[in-house]
């Protein structure tokens, strides 16, 4: 059929033109804001998950939400090797000043200007990273001691109140949230805290990998009840088959059962690979409805697509090391698995391939769902081990 009508959207944190079975998640942070905004005790939400079941489409939603709805909002996503105060720095600014162009607060925007600015100056002296070209003048002894806990903390509260004046709230949607170095989100937490404390209109809705939970815990013991922590997995059966019926209907093309069903059990109900699918078996189909035939054919070009894609581009980033340790994880099968097992497979000691375990857990390819087990954090991920290294040995 027609590639300029094909409705569907696979792509890095891409909305999908049709977001199905999440209406309870984001209802959820609707809530949260809601609450926070009107002075009322509100936790912020970390998502965790896979790569593949939607986190950045689902924070890119929320914060669109947030904005209709008035909030400030501060949108950003962590890459590996960025300090914390690089990354908010220049979305803060941004948000106080949308701030101020709809509230006109004059005097009181001026005042937090100079802390940013003395914050900036200090944050530059410790985090090579911090850029940042406009002098916003200083307040001196507020945020300006060099200590990225301590005055982080000063910054938040003293922007949480200028927030609050205006009846609205500040909302921090950060994703890859796992890649904020320990010390920073332990001062990221430490300040988020303090304005739940006292009330300040200051959340955070964040999004990273499993490791997530472990790594919160770790920077702040408090952390498990400053937050909550809602799995963000496949879809079920029905919201898979809506994702990719309602986008197909509104052009009056409609599915085969058995197409749908081969769908599901190539993707297991992701929703990247469903937009994938969806996108190709438009592509292989002459005409309505799509046959199972279609995605037949379509699951070859999907699957072609992601190993040069999706996979590929983590696979390069890894050791030879690192590979023949996560494919001898992919011959036990998609996981979790026992380091035991796999050091096994490897005929090596657990000791002597544990680096190589730590360094795949730093590079966010897989984590540890309890003490010495091991998985993916990258959806299907087992079978393109196999597609790309056929054996596991030397």
């Amino acid at each position: 059929m027609d590639p300029r009508t094909n409705p569907y959207a696979p792509g890095a944190g891409t909305l999908p033109p049709e977001l199905t079975g999440r209406d309870e998640i984001i209802q959820k942070v609707a809530i949260a804001l809601d609450r926070c905004r009107n002075g009322l005790s509100a936790r912020g939400l970390l998502l965790v998950g896979l790569r593949g079941v939607g986190k950045t489409v689902l924070l890119t939603r929320m914060a669109q939400d947030a904005m209709a709805n008035g909030f400030a909002v501060i949108s950003i996503e962590t890459p590996e090797k960025r300090s914390l105060p690089a990354l908010i720095i220049p979305s803060l600014r941004a948000a106080l000043l949308k701030l101020d162009r709809v509230a006109a607060t004059g005097e009181t925007i001026k005042h937090i200007f100079r802390i940013l600015g003395g914050f900036i100056t200090a944050m530059k002296l410790k985090y090579k990273d911090v850029e940042f070209g406009m002098d916003l003048g200083v307040e001196p002894g507020v945020a300006d001691s060099g200590d990225l806990e301590h005055d982080l903390v000063e910054l938040f509260v003293e922007v949480g109140r200028v927030v609050q004046t205006k009846k609205t709230a500040l909302v921090l949607f950060i994703d890859e949230i796992q890649y904020i170095k320990e010390d920073q989100f332990a001062a990221l937490i430490m300040a988020l805290h303090r304005c739940t404390q006292y009330r300040l209109p200051i959340l955070l809705i964040g999004a990273g990998l499993p490791q997530l939970v472990g790594q919160a815990g770790r920077a702040k013991s408090y952390a498990e009840r400053l937050f909550e922590y809602p799995e963000i997995g496949p879809l079920n059966e029905f919201a898979a088959k809506k994702a990719l019926e309602i986008p197909a209907e509104k052009l009056h093309v409609q599915y085969d059962k058995d197409a749908l069903v081969e769908i599901l059990a190539q993707t297991q109900a992701y929703p990247y690979f469903l937009q994938e699918w969806g996108k190709y078996s438009w592509e292989c189909a002459k005409q309505s409805p799509i046959t199972l035939n279609d995605v037949k054919l379509a699951t070859e070009l999907a699957i072609s697509e992601l190993d040069t894609s999706f996979f590929r581009v983590r696979f390069d980033r890894l050791t030879p090391g690192e590979k023949k340790y996560l494919r001898a994880m992919a011959e036990l099968g998609p996981g979790p698995h026992r380091s035991g097992d796999i050091a096994h497979l490897l005929k090596k000691e657990v000791q002597s391939v544990a680096p190589t375990r730590a360094a795949l857990i730093t590079k966010g390819m897989i984590y540890s769902p309890s003490h010495g087990d091991n998985a993916f954090t990258v959806a299907l991920f087992d079978a393109y081990m196999k597609r790309v290294m056929p054996g596991y040995t030397d």
